[in-house]
């Protein structure tokens, strides 16, 4: 068994998904007042809006295509009556233009975290690698979406990457499913798996800490401070 296929498709993932889970306890014991996103909203408003609403419209339809391709089983598809020929159509009609919003809002936002000279100023390592990570994840994944699309042969990542990751979560690795997975797919792959890793420690904690609570929160009351009005706002 080659080492270093052993090392990125066994022992890899358990470093990275380790990290994950100790990080996370670590510094929401240890930093709660830095779980944030650290908005840098006051320092330019226009292309944050944009690229945000475009890049997170994006990446949850994105991350539900890939929840389902990589969890649920090729033959539970084929058992409702989706065959390979609808599956790769939805992939491609529908995974590419949510690739694509999403490619383009991360754009949008790395381009002013580095242009920016305001937002550059007030962004940490950990604010530029996150950017740029997420910019070589998404566009390695629409890359990989389009040599389905334009090479000869289709390849099923649902018959090699899934059943691989399934083993990983399941403390059954077995790295012969990646044999020969092309190596877009594998670059898409490992660098999830970095991005896994460096989560804890970067401005992704935020996605745990979605306000849902916000919807049934009551209405804040406020008083005039002029003493001689009362009434209330």
């Amino acid at each position: 068994m080659n080492f270093i296929e052993q090392f990125l498709w066994v022992i890899f993932p358990y470093i990275a998904l380790t990290i994950f889970i100790v990080g996370h306890i670590y510094r929401y014991n240890m930093d709660q007042l830095g779980w944030t996103a650290k908005s840098s909203e006051l320092m330019e408003k226009s292309s944050l809006q944009w690229g945000s609403i475009l890049f997170h419209t994006g990446i949850i339809a994105v991350v539900g295509g890939h929840i389902s391709g990589l969890l649920i089983p090729k033959t539970f598809f084929e058992f409702i009556g989706v065959n390979e020929h609808m599956y790769h159509m939805a992939a491609v009609y529908g995974g590419g233009p949510a690739g694509v919003v999403t490619l383009v809002g991360i754009l949008i936002l790395t381009f002013r975290r580095f242009g920016n000279d305001r937002v550059f100023a007030v962004s940490s390592k950990a604010d530029l690698l996150v950017a740029v990570l997420v910019l070589v994840e998404v566009v390695l994944g629409l890359t990989s979406t389009a040599t389905n699309v334009f090479q000869v042969g289709i390849f099923d990542y649902r018959e090699t990457i899934s059943p691989w990751f399934r083993g990983v979560l399941f403390l059954k690795p077995d790295d012969s499913f990646m044999t020969s997975v092309p190596l877009v797919f594998k670059l898409h792959v490992v660098t999830g798996f970095g991005m896994i890793a460096i989560w804890p420690f970067t401005r992704l904690v935020h996605v745990w800490s979605m306000p849902i609570e916000y919807i049934n929160r009551t209405y804040i009351q406020y008083f005039s401070r002029d003493l001689k009005d009362k009434s209330l706002y």
